[in-house]
């Protein structure tokens, strides 16, 4: 039996951060608020110290992952690109880590067009794939000794990309208000 359950056996209830949301039509939801909360402190954190461990110190989250995005398939990428992946509004949060990124030579600016690209250097590169092999020693191994399904894991990440989309909805229905 899982902990969860185990606790709500108990009377315990569900595990969320705050209780005055839970109690409402969907406890459910708060549950996966907190658990996210929880996923993304915890990975943005793995992010930071990862890529300070593969030589490159002094990146934030946001950094490392367009970073990540840059080196994503090889091609230059816009600042609409990569904030349409990442669903990312604020652009200038985005800009501000391509300037950090192109300075430490992880990046090198071009222009398509009108447009100004992002596209990857090979010290770029090199850090990018020393991240890759420090997370698969650090994080998958570990990961993989859990036994947890890969179909089940891929199936989460649709249903919370899904959720997202919600959000976003929600989100622009509260600007409106």
């Amino acid at each position: 039996m899982s902990e969860d359950n185990t606790q709500e056996r108990q009377g315990i209830g569900p595990v969320v951060s705050a209780a005055h949301l839970a109690s409402g039509a969907m406890p459910a939801l708060s549950e996966i608020e907190f658990a996210v909360t929880m996923m993304v402190n915890a990975y943005h954190r793995w992010m930071v110290r990862c890529m300070a461990a593969s030589g490159s110190e002094g990146l934030n989250a946001l950094d490392v992952q367009v970073l990540h995005s840059v080196n994503h398939r090889g091609r230059a990428k816009t600042l609409s690109d990569i904030c349409l992946v990442l669903n990312i509004e604020d652009t200038h949060t985005v800009t501000y880590a391509l300037k950090k990124l192109e300075k430490a030579g992880l990046i090198e600016t071009g222009r398509r067009g009108k447009e100004k690209t992002a596209g990857i250097t090979k010290a770029g590169v090199e850090a990018c794939l020393e991240y890759r092999r420090l997370r698969e020693a650090l994080l998958v191994e570990p990961m993989k000794a859990l036994g947890l399904d890969e179909t089940e894991l891929s199936k989460l990440a649709a249903t919370l990309r899904l959720v997202s989309g919600n959000y976003d909805q929600a989100a622009r229905a509260a600007a409106a208000m």
